[in-house]
Order: structure tokens, then C-alpha cells, then sequence
């Protein structure tokens, strides 16, 4: 079996040429272009890379964003201090804020989350729009979760019935991820499952998964002996593996023999990532729209 790869770059690619002229339209009917503000807190690489890229995506569809940078010594007062100051935005030229993380140890992230506005948190951590989200009643989705439902959607898998196991519980991916997929409607009505580091049987749990989707950053976890022949599935992991003096990006799933047995499967680079970005920009985009009551 050839396994059908689940490619997150066209798909982005296409998201973002149908966003374009929304925002073009956008922008002259408000006189401004959408306006994200990302906070990065230190010089991590791997962090900058990140805000980097969405960066270069939001200008791609026409989306101003800009980087405000603190030291990694920044304490959690500060830096909810910080985000305050942005949300007041006393001139209403901020539509979303993205804090990116991780953040140092030293900072209390939860507080931190909680400083973002709800209405420009296009992140959507905020304990309102989580709340939101539990309730059906969705405003801001994470947009990992939402960029792997919009990834099963185009693909044309359905959910609907369908059991979907979750490996992973973070407020970030599995557990929106676990409402989006149990929800009323298309790309939902599916029977979910969640899988963490307490999960005694885990191999059990994952060879019943229809969909399987791997969420916990920890390379190659999942092998082709813990997927069941035919199932569809997504890695949303991204690990840096060292291989002597170079090293490589690997997935949470052990990528060629997972391919062997599975029906479809995304690539680790080049997969759900892409659509993290993407989702970004539609959320910035909404909050935006929904700020101007057009």
C-alpha cells in the first residue's frame, strides 16, 4: 500500500491565494491593512524561525505584522505588562496578538495567555475562547487543531462515525483538537479518543484509530505496528534530531514504515505546519472583519 501524503504546503498555498483579496478588500474598505503584533520573548532560534515565517505568510496576503521583542530575563509581570499595553491599543490599529511560545521556564505562561485580549487572541488560548469552543459555540480555534481539521476536510476524509485516536492532551493541539473532531457537522461526529503519558495500553488504543493523530513531541513515536492498515494519519510532532554533526526534522511518527500500512499521512516538514501558519492568518483576518462590525 501506498500511502496518499497529506500535503500541508499546497494546501496552505491555496488558503492563502482565496485570503488574499478578502484582506485587499478589507484594507480599502478600512483604509488600513490587518495588523498582527507577535511577542517574542529572547533570541531562541528556533522561535524566531517560526515568527519569521508567519511573518513573511501575513505578508504574502496583504497582513501587516509586526515583532515586539523582550529579553528572555523578561518576568511574568512584565511581560503580562506588556501585552496590557498592546491590548489597549487606544488607536484600534490591532487586530490580533500572538504570544509565541514556548516561553522561558522562568515565565508563567498560563498568565501570560490569559493578558491577550480575547477578541484579538487569534491564537485562541484564551480561557474565553476555549470556553467558546467547549460549547460548540467556536470564535477563535487553536490553529494547529483547526489546521489539522481543515487538512482532513480537503482531503475529502470523513469523520463522521469514525473513531480518532489523540496522542497528546496538551490546551494547545489534543484537547481543542478533540472538541473540534467530536463536534455537530463536517469535520466532526467522530468518536475521540485521547492518549497521553499515563496511557498504560497505547499501542492497543492506536491500532483501533481510524484516524490517528500524533501530538506529543516525541520523535518517531508512533511505529507501523501501532497503526491499524488503513488508517489515515497526521503528525502534527516537530522534533530536531542530532545525526552526528548535522541534524534533521522528524515527525512523532516513524514516517517511510507508517506509510507501508496507512491510507494517508502527513510529512513532517511540509505538513500540518503549513496550516498552522494558515489558520493564523485567517484568524488575524476574522479579528480584524469582526472588529470593524462589517
Amino acid at each position: 500500500m501506498t500511502a496518499q501524503r497529506l500535503d500541508g504546503r499546497a494546501l496552505a498555498k491555496k488558503i492563502e491565494s482565496e485570503l488574499t483579496p478578502k484582506v485587499a478588500a478589507l484594507t480599502s474598505r478600512i483604509g488600513r491593512p490587518p495588523r498582527l503584533v507577535v511577542v517574542l520573548v529572547g533570541n531562541v532560534a528556533a522561535s524566531a524561525s517560526y515568527v519569521k515565517s508567519k511573518a513573511s505568510a501575513a505578508k504574502r496576503v496583504g497582513i501587516t505584522a509586526d515583532v515586539f521583542s523582550v529579553p528572555e530575563s523578561t518576568t511574568t509581570a512584565e511581560l503580562v505588562s506588556t501585552i496590557e499595553a498592546i491590548g489597549q491599543d487606544e488607536h484600534g490599529l490591532v487586530d490580533g496578538i500572538l504570544v509565541q511560545l514556548p516561553l522561558p521556564d522562568h515565565v508563567d505562561a498560563r498568565a501570560v495567555l490569559d493578558a491577550v485580549p480575547p477578541d484579538r487572541d487569534v491564537d485562541g488560548f484564551h480561557p474565553v475562547n476555549a470556553g467558546l469552543l467547549s460549547q460548540g459555540r467556536p470564535h477563535f480555534i487553536p490553529c494547529t487543531a483547526a489546521g489539522v481539521q481543515r487538512m482532513l476536510l480537503d482531503a475529502g476524509v470523513e469523520t463522521r462515525g469514525k473513531h480518532v485516536v489523540i496522542v497528546g492532551r496538551s490546551d494547545i493541539v489534543g484537547k481543542p483538537l478533540a472538541l473540534l473532531l467530536a463536534s455537530r457537522g463536517p469535520g466532526g461526529d467522530a468518536t475521540v479518543s485521547i492518549c497521553h503519558s499515563h496511557t498504560s495500553n497505547l499501542k492497543e488504543v492506536t491500532q483501533q484509530a481510524d484516524i490517528l493523530i500524533a501530538a506529543v513531541g516525541i520523535p518517531q513515536l508512533i511505529t507501523a505496528d501501532m497503526v491499524k492498515p488503513g488508517a489515515v494519519v497526521v503528525d502534527v510532532g516537530i522534533n530536531r534530531v542530532q545525526n552526528g554533526e548535522t541534524s534533521r526534522l522528524v515527525g512523532d511518527v516513524d514516517y517511510e514504515p507508517v506509510a507501508s500500512v496507512a491510507e494517508a499521512i502527513s510529512p513532517v516538514p511540509g505538513g500540518v505546519g503549513p496550516l498552522t501558519v494558515a489558520m493564523l492568518l485567517e484568524n488575524t483576518f476574522f479579528a480584524a472583519h469582526e472588529r470593524q462590525n462589517i
